[in-house]
Formats: C-alpha cells, structure tokens, sequence
C-alpha cells in the first residue's frame, strides 16, 4: 500500500497570468512568491506554494500530494505499474518548477494527473496574504470522477485512504484524522472540480461573502453549513470558472479507522448545507 501524507499543491493552466494573479491575490487573498513569464506561485500556508498557475490549456491540471516515505518512490511506481498504471518520473527541471526533491506522475482511473511528490520545500518566511480572507491553509480539493464506485475503489485499495462519509456516490476521502481531504464528484471529464482553503472561523466567510458581493464576483454556494463535516462555507466562481471554497470543515475524525463508521447521504441540496443554501454548481446536483 502506498502511504500519502496530505495534499501538497494543484497546477492549474491558464493562457491569462495576469488575470490568474489578480484574482488569486486581490479576490481569493493568496501571497504571490514567484512569477515568471509562464509561471505564478501562489501560497496559502507553510508550504513553498500550494497553487501554480503556468501558461497551457484551462484542461491542463494536476494535483500534488506527499509521500509518507521520503524513500519510498521507488516502491509506490512498482505498486502503480503492478496496477496498470503507466507511470513517470519527473526531471530535475520539472522537480525545480514544484520545489520538490522528487516526484512521479500517473493517471488515475477517470484521467486525472495525480504526481506523488518527496520532500516538498517549506516556505523559509511566513506566509503573508495579500488580503485578510482569514485563510490559514490548503484544505481539500474536488476531484472529476466518471465512475464514483471504480474510482473510490482505486483510491481506497491502493492507497492508504479512507471513506468518511457519501453524499450519493460521491466519496468524502481522508489520508489523515482531518474529515477530508479528497472528494470524487461524478462528472463527464476528469478535472478538478473546487479548491478549498482552510480560514479560522465563520466570521472570516461572512467577511467574504460581503467582500465578494462588493466587487461582483458570483458566489455559487453558501453561506451554509455542510452536514458531513459540520463546518461553515462559502462556494465562489474564480479565474476560468474554477469554483474555490472558504471552509471551517477541518473536522476530525475521533474514531480509529476500526470503528469509525461512515455515513451515507442522499444527494440532494440538504446533503450539502443544512440551512438550505442551494448549490449552483452542476457536480452537486447529478
């Protein structure tokens, strides 16, 4: 079994770094650390960046996640070609581009570019935002899957995953004691589907939602509150139409893994926000 450490980054394309930048920084509130002609680094927490904007396709993605074993790359490629992945190594320029000592890169079952990083750098100063959305660190993505159960079952066999809850077939899945850190959501073309960032309490996503209603920019979901992990949210539309997410829902999960007992919710509108808050977000409402 491969063991993962926690999320680490998202690479997103774009053809328009000016635009990703501004919205990422004077909207979203992330600290811009390094830009070039093709490239801009954008960080939210401890780590060198957790979101990298670089001139390609909208399509063009990948999400980054840590290796537990620093040493263990070799092994984790073995157990993805064993399971009829085609996998690949990066290059040293390519580590360059995502601070990292080391990583390898795979599709998953529905497409997705997954890379498995080693020794991701740490920022050597604190991380400073550009405003104070209360953001204190990247939470969780969204993930397209085009077979919930299939995916699910690749995700949870090969690695050490977890379900903590369902919401219809779309998983809630955790490699730590956080409730989750991955959420496969049934849709058409792999791709991410939101990015969550972390903020200390429900008063940070009230200021938001104001902030966001001043300067126009559409909120697609929330303010609310999610049933699966008690926390509050705020659902907003960003650069190429990327829906980001301020939440509180780092929960716990108190239970080991032997007794903890996953739930299962319907997939309707009061799955995802227990005040009645209506997603406008297509994956929410399959």
């Amino acid at each position: 079994m491969i063991e993962l450490r926690d999320l680490c980054y998202v690479r997103l394309g774009t053809r328009d770094l000016a635009a990703a930048e501004r919205f990422g920084t004077e909207i979203v509130g992330l600290q811009p650390i390094r830009r070039s002609p093709d490239r801009l680094y954008l960080r939210s927490n401890y780590r060198d960046h957790s979101l990298c904007y670089f001139r390609g396709e909208a399509s063009d993605q990948a999400v980054g996640i840590e290796l537990k074993d620093w040493n263990g790359l070799d092994g984790a490629m073995r157990e993805l070609a064993a399971a009829g992945r085609t996998v690949k190594r990066g290059s040293r320029e390519e580590c360059a581009d995502r601070a990292v000592e080391d990583f390898c890169w795979f599709a998953d079952p529905t497409g997705n570019r997954i890379e498995l990083v080693v020794r991701p750098h740490d920022a050597n100063r604190r991380y400073f935002p550009t405003r104070d959305a209360g953001i204190k660190g990247f939470g969780h993505i969204g993930l397209n899957t085009a077979d919930a159960k299939r995916d699910e079952r690749f995700w949870t066999t090969l690695f050490n995953i977890r379900v903590s809850d369902w919401i219809g077939a779309a998983p809630l899945l955790r490699m730590t004691n956080v409730h989750h850190q991955l959420a496969l959501f049934p849709a058409k073309a792999p791709g991410v589907q939101h990015i969550n960032h972390q903020v200390h309490d429900v008063d940070d996503i009230m200021r938001s939602w104001y902030f966001l209603q001043e300067r126009q920019v559409k909120v697609v979901f929330g303010p609310g509150r999610h049933a699966t992990s008690g926390g509050y949210f705020l659902y907003f539309e960003g650069h190429q139409g990327m829906v980001f997410e301020y939440s509180n829902a780092d929960r716990t999960i108190i239970e080991d893994d032997a007794t903890h007992r996953p739930r299962q919710f319907p997939m309707e509108a009061a799955s995802f926000c227990v005040w009645g808050s209506k997603p406008d977000i297509a994956e929410f409402r399959s």
